[in-house]
C-alpha cells in the first residue's frame, strides 16, 4: 500500500505547485499585464479585439459608440489623444453605452452616434463584458496576455503620427468620382423594408436611462448624427427616427453637427463614408474635442 500513498502525496503537491502557479500568474498579469490589447476567442472578432481592449486597458479621456457608420472613424484617424472607438459594425451604440456604464471607471465625455437605433442591445456582449463577468476569466488571462504583448509587439498599429502623412496624402486627393447611385438606391429602400417597428421608443428611453447613469457619475455625454447621403436621410425610417431622437433629447448643446461640405463627402457603398470623408469627419471632430478639452 505504501507506493498508492506516496503517489496520492506527489499527486497532492502537483496540484498544490500548478494552483500556486495559476495564482502568482494571475497576480502578476493583475499587477502587470494591464494596457495588454488580449486577443480575441471566438469568432467575433471585431467587436471582441475592440471591447477586450477597452476594459482591459486604462480608461481613455474619450469614447465613441455607435454602428458601422461611426466604425469607419479609425483612431489613427484622430490626433486627439486617449480616445477609443468602441462603435460596433453591424450593432447598436446602446450595447457599448451599456458596456460603458457597466465599469467601475468611465471616460470623461462619451459621444453617442444616434443615427441607427433600430438594433437591440446585444445582451451576451454586455454580459460577457460587464466587470462581474469579465473578472471571472481572470485565472486564463495569463497565457492570453502573454500573447497579446507578443502580438502587440509584431503588429503594432500605427500611431497618428505615424500615420499623418499618408491621411494628408489622402486629403490633397479630389474626392472619389465613383458613381453609387446603385448601391444608393438600393440602401435607402432596404432601409425602410427592414425597419422594425416599436424599437425606436425603446432604444430612446434606454439612451436616456444611461446617459443619465453615466453623467451622475460625472461623465459628459453628447450625440452625434453622422453625416449620411441625402437620399438615406430622406428615407422615411431614418427621418422618423431623427424626428423621435431629437424630440426626447432637445438641447443643441448636447449635440454635435459635422458641418462639412457635402460635396466632399463620398459614400462609396451608399450608406458608410469612403476612408477619405471619414477622415475628413475624424479631423472635423478633433477640433470640436479640442475645444471641449480646452475651453
Amino acid at each position: 500500500m505504501a507506493p498508492r500513498y506516496g503517489s496520492l502525496a506527489w499527486l497532492s503537491r502537483c496540484l498544490l505547485s500548478a494552483a500556486l502557479v495559476l495564482v502568482a500568474c494571475a497576480i502578476a498579469t493583475a499587477r502587470f499585464g494591464q494596457g495588454l490589447q488580449l486577443p480575441a476567442i471566438t469568432s467575433r472578432d471585431g467587436a471582441l479585439i475592440t471591447l477586450n481592449r477597452y476594459v482591459d486597458e486604462p480608461t481613455p479621456d474619450i469614447v465613441l459608440l455607435g454602428s458601422s457608420l461611426t466604425f469607419r472613424l479609425k483612431e489613427e484617424y484622430f490626433a486627439t489623444p486617449r480616445l477609443r472607438n468602441l462603435a460596433l459594425a453591424g450593432g447598436s451604440p446602446l450595447t457599448g453605452l451599456e458596456i460603458v456604464a457597466n465599469q467601475p471607471k468611465i471616460p470623461k465625455l462619451i459621444v453617442v452616434e444616434a443615427n441607427i437605433l433600430s438594433r437591440t442591445v446585444d445582451s451576451a456582449l454586455v454580459a460577457r463584458f460587464s466587470t462581474s463577468q469579465h473578472q471571472h476569466q481572470i485565472f486564463f488571462r495569463p497565457v492570453r496576455a502573454s500573447v497579446a504583448a507578443y502580438e502587440n509587439w509584431m503588429h503594432a498599429p500605427l500611431t497618428h503620427a505615424q500615420n499623418e502623412r499618408a491621411l494628408q496624402q489622402l486629403l490633397d486627393q479630389p474626392p472619389s468620382d465613383f458613381d453609387n447611385h446603385v448601391y444608393l438606391e438600393r440602401a435607402r429602400q432596404q432601409i425602410d423594408i427592414d425597419a422594425p417597428a416599436g424599437v425606436v421608443s425603446d432604444a430612446v428611453e434606454t439612451l436616456g436611462r444611461l446617459s443619465g447613469a453615466l453623467e451622475l457619475r460625472g461623465a459628459r455625454v453628447l450625440f452625434l448624427d453622422m453625416p449620411c447621403a441625402q437620399p438615406i436621410e430622406e428615407a422615411r425610417f431614418m427621418h422618423g427616427m431623427h424626428e423621435a431622437v431629437h424630440k426626447a433629447f432637445p438641447d443643441a448643446s448636447r449635440w454635435l453637427s459635422i458641418e462639412l461640405d457635402p460635396a466632399e463627402l463620398r459614400w462609396a457603398d451608399g450608406v458608410h463614408l469612403d476612408e477619405r470623408s471619414a477622415v475628413l469627419v475624424s479631423r472635423y471632430l478633433d477640433g470640436i474635442f479640442s475645444h471641449l478639452q480646452n475651453p
